[in-house]
């Protein structure tokens, strides 16, 4: 059986997961165009591939990189696509809500008997917690946990405990919506204006910011790939990751994975308008 992703890009650690070759299929996007530069991946229903070689239907929400987020709708028309074919619905939700709530559009925390969705202590500031946290049914717990006891004989406690406590406490919540979204919210604004002031160039798209902590920047009509601008990029002490390495089951490498990068904004300021200031000298030398 193989793993469907229905949208793509989306996170590179999923390009290594499987044992054999071929595990992951995928779906490319569509392109929603809009205002001031803007765009919007969305599933496209209309050519999503779901047959019996597809044992499981995998999303990220917010995605990393793009920080796009699955509408409400979106997430219920996977879950019956996914009912339909008797399979599970994973949802990596590292970003979403309502914890760390690294999300910056109104929508609603999706589970039900089929889903599995997947938490983690990192965005909250613990990323040395390793601490992961799954719902789903008990019958998947019970894999989980089986698995989870030969894995890793001793987990540790701490995360548990800390997240524990923040819950009795009832400031776990607050923590997320009064620190840490506001927080990124900033920094992505700061970042998008940043952009906008620096490449006045028509071709540079920006995936309209909806959570995770990058940015996804396409830049249409580059002459050169962004795997090439890369190189580029790095000689002058600048690291972004090149587009193509966030699709995972697609057969080839498409021009619009080589049009975009993934852009850091967690930054200081001053080292955020540092970067954006070799990049904006890159592009417009290769425009």
């Amino acid at each position: 059986k193989r793993v469907l992703i229905p949208l793509v890009p989306e996170y590179i650690g999923y390009c290594d997961v499987g044992i054999e070759a071929g595990l992951i299929t995928s779906q490319e996007a569509r392109i929603l165009q809009l205002e001031d530069g803007f765009f919007k991946y969305q599933v496209d229903f209309e050519n999503l591939n779901v047959d019996g070689t597809v044992g499981l239907i995998c999303v990220s929400r917010p995605t990393n990189p793009s920080g796009n987020v699955l509408t409400d709708d979106e997430c219920r028309q996977l879950d019956k696509i996914a009912r339909d074919q008797e399979v599970p619905l994973l949802i990596d939700n590292a970003y979403g809500t309502p914890f760390p709530n690294i999300i910056f559009t109104e929508v609603n925390p999706f589970w039900n008997n089929n889903c599995i969705v997947c938490m983690s202590l990192s965005k909250l500031g613990l990323p040395g917690a390793r601490t992961g946290i799954v719902i789903a049914n008990e019958d998947v717990i019970r894999y989980f946990s089986n698995m989870t006891a030969i894995t890793s004989l001793a987990p540790s406690g701490l995360g548990a405990e800390i997240v524990n406590q923040l819950i009795i406490d009832n400031a776990l919540l607050p923590l997320c919506h009064d620190l840490i979204q506001p927080f990124y919210r900033r920094r992505s604004e700061l970042a998008v204006r940043l952009l906008r002031e620096a490449i006045d160039n028509p071709g540079l798209h920006i995936h309209k910011p909806e959570g995770s902590i990058f940015l996804w920047l396409w830049f249409d009509g580059l002459s050169i790939t962004t795997s090439e601008l890369y190189q580029r990029l790095k000689q002058k002490g600048l690291l972004v990751v090149p587009g193509k390495y966030f699709f995972p089951g697609q057969a080839a490498v498409t021009d619009h994975a080589e049009s975009c990068v993934r852009m850091n904004y967690v930054q200081s300021e001053q080292e955020l308008a540092k970067g954006i200031e070799i990049l904006a000298r890159e592009l417009n030398a290769c425009w």
